[in-house]
This record gives C-alpha cells, sequence and structure tokens, in this order.
C-alpha cells in the first residue's frame, strides 16, 4: 500500500509529521521557498489561481503529478487524528480503507440549511451559477445538490484521505464545471475574503460529488491546532511519534 498525506500551507511551519505525510505550499508562485512541495512545480499546476482557489491549488497539482495508491489532504493546522489522539497512520488507513470508500473530517452542522447558510455568508448567485452549470454538463448530479442544499450539515476543509484514482475522478468533475463558472463569475467587487470563492464553493460541491458516488465514509475527528492548544498535542502524540518531542513554534 503507498499512500501520501499532503498537508496544505501557506507559510513555514514546524509540526510532528509522520512519515507519508508531506507539506504542499500553496499559492508558492508568490512565495521564494523551496522546502516543500510547492503547487507551481511543473506544467500541470493553477498555483497562480490559490487567492480564489485556496487549498486547491495544492489539490488540482496532487492531481496532475502525483501517482500513488491512496492520497489525503490536511491543512498545516487541522489533521485527521486516530483513537489515540495521534495524527492517522499508515495502519489506520490501511483499516479504515479496507471497509470504507472515504475518510472525512466528521459532520459540521447548522442551524439553517446549506443553502440558506451560504447565502448568509457568501455571494449566493456563484452557489446558483454552480447548480446551472451541473444542471447543463452533468444533470445526473440535480438531484444530489438539491438535497445536499436542503441539509443542515456539511463535510468540510475539503479533507479526505481515500484511493487516488477516486480523487482523481472528483477532481475532473469539480474544476470541469469550474472551468466554465470562471467565464461567469465577476471577482472584481469582492473582498479578500470572498475573492476566496472557489474554496467556498468546493467544500459544497465536495458533498454534492460524495453523496451521488453514494461512498461508504469513514468519520474522523479533526484537531485544530493552534499557539495555545500546540503544546498540550504535542504532549499528547509524542508517545506515538516519538522522534518529535519540540515545543511546537508557529511562524
Amino acid at each position: 500500500m503507498k499512500f501520501s498525506i499532503f498537508v496544505a500551507t501557506h507559510k513555514k511551519f514546524e509540526f510532528p509529521l509522520p512519515d507519508n505525510y508531506i507539506p504542499i505550499l500553496v499559492g508558492s508562485y508568490k512565495f521564494d521557498l523551496s522546502i516543500y512541495q510547492r503547487d507551481d512545480d511543473g506544467e500541470f499546476q493553477i498555483s497562480y489561481k490559490n487567492k480564489n482557489y485556496c487549498e486547491l491549488t495544492g489539490l488540482y497539482w496532487i492531481w496532475k503529478n502525483i501517482r500513488t495508491d491512496y492520497v489525503g489532504l490536511c491543512h498545516y493546522r487541522r489533521y485527521f487524528i486516530n483513537k489515540k489522539n495521534a495524527l492517522v497512520d499508515e495502519r489506520d488507513i490501511k483499516m479504515d480503507l479496507s471497509r470504507y470508500d472515504i475518510i472525512l473530517p466528521k459532520k459540521y452542522y447548522y442551524l439553517q440549511n446549506n443553502y440558506s447558510n451560504y447565502k448568509k455568508r457568501h455571494h449566493i448567485k456563484d452557489l446558483d451559477l454552480c447548480r446551472d452549470i451541473i444542471e447543463e454538463i452533468c444533470p445526473e448530479y440535480i438531484r444530489s445538490f438539491d438535497r445536499v442544499m436542503g441539509r443542515n450539515y456539511l463535510y468540510l476543509y475539503n479533507m479526505f484521505v481515500c484511493k487516488k484514482e477516486l480523487i482523481d475522478e472528483y477532481c475532473n468533475w469539480l474544476f470541469s464545471i469550474f472551468d466554465v463558472l470562471e467565464t461567469k463569475i465577476d471577482l472584481e467587487n469582492y473582498d479578500d475574503y470572498q475573492s476566496r470563492v472557489y474554496g467556498f464553493l468546493s467544500e459544497r460541491l465536495f458533498n454534492v460529488w460524495i453523496d451521488h458516488k453514494q461512498l461508504k465514509i469513514k468519520e474522523d475527528v479533526v484537531m485544530k491546532i493552534d499557539a495555545k492548544k500546540s503544546e498540550v498535542f504535542v504532549a499528547k502524540i509524542k508517545n506515538e511519534i516519538k522522534k518529535y518531542s519540540f515545543i511546537l513554534k508557529w511562524h
């Protein structure tokens, strides 16, 4: 079993990563930093779109450039953890994916349904455009789209672990929608936060794709790391990752 879990980051960080975890610098076209895998490496990349695509520029690079059996994506401050409060490792993944199709974060519940929540937080016309495009180029997904928008929970963060061939299928679907969407959205008057529109939309569309595929899901706890929690977290996992015992220093 060959697997790689990529850790999306936009800056240098120190963290006790086990083997097979690979930091990937997203939006790396802006940085002179070569200690991590860069998402502008090679011909097949969209690093320059990072302002609007967030960690998806890393996902795109993984899709186009990585050949492995299993692949995952997490964030430099968000990780899947196992029952021992350690980062999931090869043993966890092998066991889980022998029984499930994909590992995802535990559901996040909203007070409103997903459509109303998006309308409250972002420009709802962008989500409506996604529905129009799906209805035009892949209408078999419309029922799943409407079903997901009517729910009050999501699998967030664009985090996952699954077979590489499965996420390749997802990327082919997602980026074909965004290729059309880019011709229809004008971001000129979007502030920096709302300019991350493709990242926000993808969190919803990932759920649509998962629903349509009827995947068997293993939900894992996601540990969010920040400066206040870092020392506590290291104390919890140091018995699992013997070679790391230092205090985290965030940059």
